[in-house]
Parts: structure tokens; C-alpha cells; sequence
């Protein structure tokens, strides 16, 4: 059985994200949605109303699981025999973070192995920041975010202090 870690913060969810999703889910037997700590970045929603977000989303895809760790993803990757990482790139500035990314996790776990998937045409724009960039100000939010989770995303939005 082949399986494919995604790996991410998801502060939300995008519709970016869940392209990224999509298409993994047909190449890989099981994909893993792992929300992961990024202690750069201050969360709009808790590492657990993340994962419920996610599972509303993804629940229309069998083969698509929800989990989160706070452990170092090379050692994450390890739960999973043969596991692959799956990360999405929209232009060529997450290329070289992604690649960096990539080398260090292949130096600590010299069995992991990263599949770049492009983005979408129409999702390369849309980022988790720019989704709450846009939210503090209202703006229609139906073409970057899952409708499962719109209404979430717009009431925290208003209480959401960076």
C-alpha cells in the first residue's frame, strides 16, 4: 500500500490545499493530512479545531486521513512504512523552500522520499495567509476556502488578532 504524508499548518484549510489533497488521494492508496506545529507562524485556529476543520473537508475521500503531530516530520514519517511526502508548490519561492526542506528531511531520515505536485493554475495565488489577510477585511472569501468550513473561517476572522 502506497501512502502519502501531507504535511502543513493548514490556518485554514484552502482550496489549494484540498487540490493538492484531491490529487494525491488518486495517486497514492492512503494520503495523511498531518497538521504540524510551525512555531513562526501565530494560528488562527488551535491545532485541534485544524484537524476537525480538515476532517469536514476531506471526509469525502475515503482514502484521506486526519492527524497532527509536534514531533520533527522525519521522525512523523517513520509511523508509515514506505511513506512518501507529498508537498504542493505554487511558484518557483516555495520550490526553493520546499527543496531545502526536502534535503534536510532526507539528512535525517535518509529513507524519506518528497513528491512535488504544482499547483492548480487557478490556486496559485491562494495561500492560508492571504485567506486571512482578506478575511480581516471582509472580502469574499467563497473561491479560496472550502464551503464546509467558510462560515468558520469568517467568525474567527473577526475576533483573530495577529
Amino acid at each position: 500500500m502506497s501512502t502519502a504524508i501531507y504535511p502543513g499548518s493548514f490556518d485554514p484549510i484552502t482550496l489549494g490545499h484540498l487540490n493538492i489533497i484531491r490529487r494525491a488521494s488518486k495517486i497514492f492508496d492512503k494520503v495523511v493530512v498531518c497538521v504540524m506545529v510551525n512555531s513562526s507562524k501565530s494560528p488562527m485556529f488551535t491545532r485541534d479545531e485544524r484537524l476537525e476543520l480538515i476532517e469536514r473537508v476531506v471526509k469525502r475521500f475515503p482514502n484521506v486521513e486526519v492527524d497532527t503531530s509536534s514531533i520533527l516530520l522525519a521522525e512523523y514519517v517513520k509511523r508509515y512504512e514506505g511513506a512518501v511526502l507529498v508537498k504542493g508548490l505554487r511558484a518557483v519561492s516555495d520550490f526553493e523552500s520546499e527543496f531545502q526542506m526536502a534535503i534536510i528531511n532526507k539528512k535525517l531520515n535518509p529513507e524519506l522520499e518528497t513528491v512535488f505536485l504544482t499547483s492548480s493554475e487557478k490556486y496559485t495565488y491562494i495561500s492560508s495567509s492571504v485567506v486571512k489577510e482578506m478575511a480581516k477585511y471582509g472580502a469574499d472569501l467563497t473561491e479560496l476556502v472550502p464551503s464546509e468550513i467558510l462560515q468558520d473561517v469568517i467568525e474567527r476572522s473577526k475576533t483573530y488578532k495577529r
